[in-house]
């Protein structure tokens, strides 16, 4: 993967002048940006950016999700694409451009701007950085399509005005029903990310259909190890849902239980259609290419004719990667992965082992230790831990944070740094963190715990984005382990298991009751296997992990099968990119979807 160079002052050769009038420079390079556009001069487009340079595309220009590095790439596209795009009606939004001095040797202007395609509305996010003579050129571009012409979302003051008197419980009987009528889109998965896109949906008058496996809304929270004393490792302001933020009571930190209640209301308020305490049972393509879908609703079987079929399952679907070791199938203790572990107290009295040292096997170390259980952690590798004191506070401060930007510009700002462009300021950033840090993790380095500094040193995002994992977002856990209330065992490999316990490599035993597996998730398209068969699963793109541009695979877009998508990620990657796969469907179904330009993988 190769990590580009950060514009620094001294590469550029630049200095940022003192009387620097940021929007008198903002004004003149987008007029010299826009006359190219109009014009369809590529060459004199390219001249307006330095020659390390990058453009990220979402669905504007593209209908794809798309990183261009370098000067050759953006031409290319640019050459491909602006004729078709017919880009207009540029427009600075001065409140929004400001110069930024990320770092010392690093200044930029953050231009911000709305503009049209010929088929949406959209907007932009540019950083211009100085040249020789008082120039500026443009060192990245971010374009995002926000909505389609003729086919706004039915928000604000274009939501329902008519007065119902006496009749709004029964009309949502009946539309959920789906007795007289067919979704558009079926919804696998009533979690925030297939809320979040039935909510976009909805807005966008497409009918959808959500399928819940669970009896309630929310119980995929409610039913997690002791939910009761589990939360999110994310601070309030980077969680918000679309159209329904969360009241500025909210605590930072949201618990399990209150998350899986506000889901509930959520569905609730937003009057989405649910279906819960039922399974697709299948789905298959049919000669029209449409999706027969088989849904056991409450033991009573419905067949369905769908356009498009939405997963929202998660990461590996729910699927727990078990390992396999020499002689599992004697050990007499029980063997489990972490997506099997209901309450710690079920095992209560014995001797436990967490294999692994991320996330849930901090999280569930936590749990077994706060209810007596001896318990100990197998670390295989190492892990890169930040706490979320310090760690957030240098990842989010100024964007999601209290008194920062609204929650939509947010994250078009965080949209606006392609992943592999922003390596170089993910690796300053870690090392911040990590002195921040430095009483915890020297803690953890004194007890043995073995510590990186994420994926390429980059820490958090690169490993978030690349690995699902590989991390772990200290809510306390890491004070146990310091003070050996949590035990720690990493001094050598597994060798097997033996009746009574587990023998490593340098021949150290570990008497064990119970294994329990934090060893991540299987693979996304497992899910789409069990449901859709293997020869759907065999045309699925890759889901998660980044591709050789920094996109994200297959998520949020084309996953290979026409009408086929994966809804993924954390409360704010789905609250964002839903948007995206609501306006993907909507263009598609009032015919004026173009063609992607997608790439070759």
């Amino acid at each position: 993967m190769h990590v580009p160079n950060l514009p620094t002052l001294d590469r550029l050769d630049a200095t940022v002048p003192a009387d620097l009038d940021v929007s008198k420079v903002a004004t003149k390079w987008m007029e010299e940006f826009s006359s190219f556009v109009q014009s369809g001069d590529v060459e004199g487009i390219v001249g307006l950016f330095v020659s390390e340079s990058h453009w990220r595309d979402m669905l504007a220009l593209t209908w794809d999700f798309r990183s261009f590095h370098g000067l050759p790439a953006i031409h290319k596209f640019l050459t491909d694409r602006l004729a078709s795009s017919k880009l207009t009606n540029f427009h600075v939004r001065e409140e929004l451009t400001v110069l930024q001095r990320p770092y010392p040797d690093i200044a930029w202007i953050r231009l911000y701007f709305d503009f049209e395609t010929q088929i949406g509305l959209a907007s932009g996010i540019v950083r211009l950085v100085p040249q020789p003579g008082s120039q500026w050129k443009a060192h990245c571009m971010f374009t995002n399509l926000e909505d389609l012409k003729g086919f706004p979302e039915n928000i604000g003051g274009l939501r329902n005005p008519a007065p119902n008197h006496g009749k709004w419980a029964q009309e949502r009987l009946q539309s959920a029903s789906f007795d007289n009528d067919e979704p558009t889109v079926l919804i696998i998965g009533g979690g925030h990310s297939g809320l979040d896109v039935a909510a976009r949906l909805k807005c966008l008058n497409v009918r959808a259909l959500v399928i819940e496996r669970n009896p309630r809304i929310g119980d995929n929270w409610r039913n997690r190890y002791e939910a009761s004393d589990l939360c999110l490792h994310d601070p309030v302001w980077y969680d918000h849902m679309p159209y329904m933020p969360f009241p500025p009571t909210w605590p930072v930190y949201t618990p399990a239980l209150k998350l899986a209640n506000w889901l509930e209301n959520y569905a609730e308020a937003l009057e989405l259609d649910v279906w819960t305490s039922s399974t697709v049972v299948s789905a298959r393509k049919n000669a029209s290419w449409t999706w027969d879908v088989v849904v056991d609703h409450a033991g009573k079987e419905r067949i369905f004719k769908v356009k498009h079929l939405i997963f929202a399952t998660g990461i590996g679907a729910g699927e727990g990667k078990l390992p396999s070791y020499p002689g599992m199938d004697r050990f007499k203790g029980q063997i489990l992965h972490s997506t099997q572990h209901k309450r710690a107290t079920d095992h209560a009295g014995k001797k436990v082992v967490v294999m692994g040292a991320c996330t849930s096997a901090h999280d569930l170390a936590v749990d077994y230790y706060e209810h007596g259980v001896d318990v100990t952690m197998y670390q295989r590798s190492s892990t890169y831990v930040l706490t979320t004191k310090n760690g957030w506070k240098h990842i989010m401060e100024g964007n999601y944070w209290e008194g920062a930007p609204p929650v939509d510009i947010a994250d078009r700002i965080t949209a606006s740094f392609p992943h592999l462009m922003a390596i170089g300021l993910n690796q300053r950033q870690a090392i911040k963190i990590a002195e921040d840090d430095k009483e915890l993790l020297d803690g953890l380095r004194a007890r043995g715990f073995r510590l990186n500094m994420g994926t390429m040193d980059a820490g958090f995002a690169l490993s978030a984005w690349d690995r699902a994992g590989g991390y772990y977002i200290d809510v306390g856990a890491s004070q146990l382990i310091i003070d050996g209330k949590i035990k720690l065992k990493n001094d050598s490999q597994i060798a097997e298991f033996t009746e009574t316990g587990l023998r490593f490599e340098n021949g150290s035993e570990l008497p064990v009751d119970v294994v329990v597996f934090a060893t991540g998730l299987g693979d996304a398209r497992n899910g789409v296997r069990k449901i859709c068969g293997d020869e759907i699963g065999d045309q699925c793109k890759q889901i998660w992990g980044l591709n050789d541009e920094g996109e994200i695979h297959g998520a949020w877009r084309d996953l290979g099968v026409p009408g086929l998508w994966y809804m993924i990620g954390n409360l704010a990657l789905c609250r964002f990119h839903s948007k995206h796969v609501a306006l993907q469907i909507k263009a598609m179904e009032e015919g004026i979807f173009g063609v992607r330009y997608s790439a070759v993988e």
